[in-house]
């Protein structure tokens, strides 16, 4: 079975995805610096798969797999979870 994202929706600092089995996970908006530094109409014009989430604009991409591993995009500076 494939968890996918059902929809996606910001507040100031974290990212939210509703997946398709219920859940909906938060990720900080600074795991991801191009989607950080976004318009909201930019952070808006999100694709969704059956595997994650898609800008096309931001060259940017997010994986379902890599936010339930509490990964973010790699090229931001963050701590690791004690």
């Amino acid at each position: 079975m494939t968890i996918s994202p059902e929809s996606v929706r910001f507040d100031d600092d974290c990212l939210w995805v509703t997946l398709s089995d219920g859940r909906t996970i938060g990720a900080p908006l600074a795991w991801f610096p191009r989607l950080l530094a976004a318009s909201h109409a930019e952070r808006e014009a999100v694709e969704l798969s059956a595997y994650g989430l898609h800008w096309e604009a931001l060259d940017e991409d997010v994986s379902v797999e890599g936010l339930l591993a509490g990964r973010g995009d790699g090229t931001g500076q963050r701590g690791v979870a004690a």
